[in-house]
C-alpha cells in the first residue's frame, strides 16, 4: 500500500487510561485539517465516553458492529473504505494481539481487518506488559505485517510505575503521523544540521549570544527524518523538545559546534547550516566572576571559524545549504555570501520576521537564481526547503551519470 496524504482518518480507541489522550488527539487532527470518524471498543467507553468525542471529532462515534446509522449494515466495510489511514491510539497489548492472529469479534478488529489503507497503532500498557516477551513477538509481527507502530515513550505510568509502555503525547502522535506520509525523497540519504545559538563565554557566569530560538533547524530535522534521512542534529542551548528517532548532539559553543560537525561531516551527504553561530567570542574569558565595577569593562573579541565555509572547502564536501538572516538588502547580501563560500544554495530571510517565529518567509538562492517562498509554518518551509535539496541532489546525480 502507497502512503498517500491522509485527509480522513478513523481513530480506533482501546481500553486503557491513555484514552483521556485521545480526546486532545482529536483535536489535534481536526486542527491540522484532518477529518476524524471515530472507533471505540467497549473497553474504551469506561475511560471516555463516545459523547466527548462526537463533540471533538463532529462526527458520529461508532462503537457496534450492528449499527443502524450504516445503511448496508457493514460499518466494517464502509468505515475503512472511505478513510486514508486507521490509526489506533491507544493500541492495548490485547488488540495488538488480536491483530497478529486475526481475531475479529468487535467493530474496531474487523474494520482493521477489512481494511483496504495504511494501520497505524499507537501502544499503551503497564511497562511490564510492554516488556513481556509475548507482546514483543507481536510487536515484531505487526511490523513484519507492514503495520507501523508508533512509539511507545518512557515516563511515569497511571499505575505509579515509571518505564516504556506509556502512550506517545498527542502533540508528537501527530508529528508522527505527519511524517508517515511524507514521501521519502531522502531515503538513504544521512543529513546533518546545525541549529539555535551558541554561547560564549565571558567569565563563568556571563556569556554572549543571540535571539535564535531553534525552530527552523528542528524543523528541517524532523522533516528530513520523515523523508528517509539518517538525521543528525548539532544543537546549541534551545528550550526545543529533542527530535524523535534524530541523533542529537547537544554543544555550546561555536567551537564545541565545530568540532562536532568536523567529527561527523565524513559520512554525512548533505549539510544544513541552520545554527546561528556567534561571529565573535571574547579572547580572554574571565576563570572568575567579573566584578562589578562603575568603570567601563572593555572585551577582546576574537573571530570565530566559519563552521560552513569549513564544510564547504573539504575536499569531497557534502551537499552544502547555508542559512543568511540579514537585516537588509537581503537578495544582495545573501548571494554575495553564496558565491563567496561556493554553495550550492542559500536560504535567505529578514531577521525581523522570522527569528523566534513559528512562521516565516524564506528565498532560495541557487545557480538558477531566486526562489521565493510564501511566508508559512516552519514545518512548511522545511518541507519545501528539503524537496528543493533534493531536486537539486538528483540533477547533479543525473548529469555525472551522463
Amino acid at each position: 500500500m502507497q502512503n498517500q496524504p491522509i485527509k480522513k482518518l478513523v481513530l480506533g480507541i482501546t481500553g486503557g487510561i491513555a484514552a483521556y489522550k485521545a480526546a486532545e488527539l482529536v483535536r489535534l487532527l481536526v486542527k491540522a485539517g484532518i477529518e476524524v470518524q471515530v472507533v471505540m471498543t467497549e473497553a474504551a467507553r469506561h475511560f471516555i465516553t463516545p459523547v466527548t468525542m462526537q463533540a471533538l471529532s463532529g462526527r458520529q462515534v461508532f462503537t457496534d458492529m450492528w449499527d443502524a446509522a450504516i445503511p448496508n449494515g457493514m460499518p466494517h466495510i464502509e468505515l475503512s473504505r472511505q478513510a486514508d489511514a486507521i490509526l489506533v491510539a491507544p493500541a492495548s497489548a490485547d488488540f495488538m494481539a488480536k491483530l497478529v492472529h486475526g481475531n475479529a469479534d468487535d467493530l474496531l478488529s474487523t474494520l482493521c481487518l477489512a481494511r483496504e489503507c495504511p494501520l497505524l497503532v499507537a501502544p499503551a500498557m503497564n511497562r511490564q506488559m510492554w516488556e513481556n516477551p509475548a507482546t514483543q513477538r507481536n510487536v515484531q509481527q505487526l511490523q513484519a505485517d507492514g503495520i507501523a507502530i508508533l512509539g511507545p515513550d518512557s515516563g511515569e505510568q497511571a499505575c505509579g510505575e515509571t518505564g516504556l509502555g506509556r502512550m506517545s503525547e498527542p502533540e508528537d502522535l501527530l508529528e508522527m503521523l505527519m511524517a508517515f506520509q511524507q514521501p521519502k525523497l531522502l531515503k538513504g540519504k544521512h543529513i546533518l544540521i546545525t541549529a539555535g545559538p551558541t554561547v560564549e563565554a565571558i567569565d563563568p557566569v556571563r556569556a554572549i549570544t543571540n535571539f535564535s530560538s531553534g525552530k527552523m533547524g528542528y524543523a528541517i530535522a524532523n522533516v528530513a527524518h520523515a523523508m528517509g534521512a539518517e538525521v543528525t542534529l548539532v544543537s546549541g542551548p534551545t528550550q526545543l523538545k529533542p527530535p524523535s528517532q534524530v541523533e542529537l548532539v547537544n554543544v555550546v559553543s561555536a567551537a564545541q559546534m565545530l568540532d562536532a560537525v568536523m567529527q561527523r561531516i565524513g559520512e554525512q551527504d548533505v549539510f544544513i547550516s541552520v545554527a546561528a553561530v556567534a561571529d565573535y567570542r571574547p579572547a580572554k574569558p574571565g576563570t572568575q566572576k567579573i566584578k562589578k565595577s562603575e568603570q567601563s569593562l572593555t572585551l577582546e573579541l576574537t573571530p570565530n571559524k566559519d563552521i560552513l565555509a569549513e564544510v564547504a572547502r573539504l575536499p569531497q564536501a557534502p551537499f552544502c545549504v547555508g542559512f543568511a538572516a540579514e537585516s537588509e538588502n537581503l537578495l544582495q547580501h545573501a548571494e554575495t555570501k553564496r558565491k563567496k563560500k561556493g554553495l550550492p544554495l542559500l536560504v535567505a530571510n529578514l531577521v525581523q520576521e522570522s527569528m523566534g517565529q513559528d512562521d516565516a518567509s524564506v528565498v532560495l538562492l541557487d545557480d538558477a537564481g531566486s526562489h521565493p517562498l510564501p511566508r508559512a509554518g516552519k514545518n512548511r518551509i522545511a518541507q519545501q526547503l528539503l524537496q528543493h535539496i533534493a531536486t537539486m541532489m538528483h540533477q547533479q546525480s543525473s548529469k555525472a551519470a551522463t
